[in-house]
C-alpha cells in the first residue's frame, strides 16, 4: 500500500485530480449503497442540486487520490500549493498566549491543513496535536500514521488516552485539531440539527474549549481548479459557547454548515454522518 501511494504521489496534482474525478464517477455508478447515501445526505435545499451532486461525486474521487500527493510530496512543494487567504488572522490568533482548538470538517483537502501547518514557521513554534481514528484495516494503519507523522504532527487516538493527550496539550497552550463532524460513540455526543436533520454530534470540542479557555477556529482548505493547489482559511468561531451540551453542539453544527455551504460540492457527503451509533437511542421522529 505504501508503495502504491508513493507511485501515485509522483504524479502531478492536476493529473491525480483528473483521475480522481473519473474514479469518483465510476464508484458512484457501480456502488448502489454509496450512491444512495450520497444522494440522501446531500441537502435538498442546495441551489442547482443536480449540478452540486455531479460535482460532489467528482470531488470525492479527487479527495481519495490527492492523499497520495499530500502525504508523499516534499515540504517545499506542498507549501507552494497551499495559499492562506488571511495570514493576518492566523498571526493574530497564534500571537495570543492561549490554547487553540482547530475545527476542520470533512471539507476540501483537510489532510493538507495539518501538513502545511506543521511545516510552517508557526508549526515549528507551536506543534499541533490532531485527533484521529485508527483505521479498521490493520494494513492501513502504518501508512496513515507514517504519513501524518512525517511532518512532526502529533497524533491522539480517538479514545480516552487521546482525550487526555488533548487536555494536556491545551493546558500547555498548544494547538489541537479535530474533525467535529465525525460521529462519536455512545455517551460522547448529543443529537443536534445538521442541514435540517438530527445528527449525533460531538460534545468534546466545546468541553475542551471551555475547560481550557481555548480560541476556537474553523479551518478549511478548498481545492483550486485544475490541480493548482488549495486555498486555506482560518476563521474564529462566530458563536459563543455556553456550556450547555445541546446548545453548543447545535452551534458547532451551524458553523460547519456555514463553511460547507460556501463550497458544498467539496464536502464528503458519502460519510455516514446521520448514523445511529451502537447503544445510542435514535433521535425523536
Amino acid at each position: 500500500m505504501l508503495l502504491l501511494f508513493r507511485i501515485l504521489g509522483l504524479l502531478p496534482l492536476r493529473v491525480l485530480h483528473a483521475l480522481g474525478a473519473v474514479l469518483g464517477r465510476v464508484v458512484y455508478r457501480t456502488s448502489p449503497g454509496y450512491r444512495r447515501r450520497l444522494r440522501e445526505n446531500l441537502p435538498r435545499d442546495l441551489p442547482d442540486r443536480d449540478r452540486a451532486l455531479a460535482r460532489a461525486v467528482a470531488e470525492a474521487g479527487k479527495q481519495a487520490l490527492e492523499l497520495a500527493w499530500v502525504w508523499t510530496r516534499p515540504r517545499e512543494e506542498l507549501l507552494a500549493r497551499v495559499e492562506t487567504e488571511n495570514p493576518e488572522v492566523v498571526e493574530a490568533i497564534l500571537a495570543q498566549d492561549r490554547a487553540v482548538l482547530m475545527l476542520t470538517p470533512h471539507l476540501g483537502c483537510f489532510e493538507a491543513i495539518a501538513q502545511s501547518y506543521m511545516w510552517s514557521p508557526a508549526g515549528r513554534r507551536r506543534p499541533m496535536l490532531a485527533l484521529y481514528r485508527v483505521p479498521r484495516k490493520a494494513v492501513l494503519r502504518p501508512l496513515f500514521e507514517l504519513a501524518r507523522q512525517r511532518s512532526g504532527l502529533l497524533l491522539a487516538p480517538a479514545d480516552l488516552h487521546g482525550v487526555r493527550l488533548m487536555l494536556r496539550a491545551l493546558r500547555n497552550r498548544q494547538v489541537v485539531g479535530l474533525l467535529p463532524d465525525q460521529v462519536p460513540s455512545r455517551g460522547e455526543g448529543v443529537w443536534a440539527p445538521f442541514f435540517g436533520r438530527p445528527a449525533y454530534t460531538m460534545t468534546l470540542p466545546a468541553r475542551l474549549a471551555l475547560a481550557n479557555d481555548a480560541i476556537v477556529v474553523s479551518v478549511v482548505a478548498l481545492r483550486r481548479p485544475r490541480g493548482a493547489g488549495f486555498r486555506l482559511r482560518w476563521e474564529p468561531l462566530t458563536e459563543t459557547l455556553t456550556g450547555d451540551p445541546a446548545q453548543d453542539a447545535a452551534a458547532l453544527n451551524r458553523e460547519m454548515e456555514r463553511l460547507i455551504r460556501r463550497c458544498p460540492e467539496q464536502y464528503l457527503w458519502s460519510y455516514n454522518r446521520y448514523k445511529v451509533p451502537a447503544g445510542v437511542e435514535p433521535p425523536p421522529p
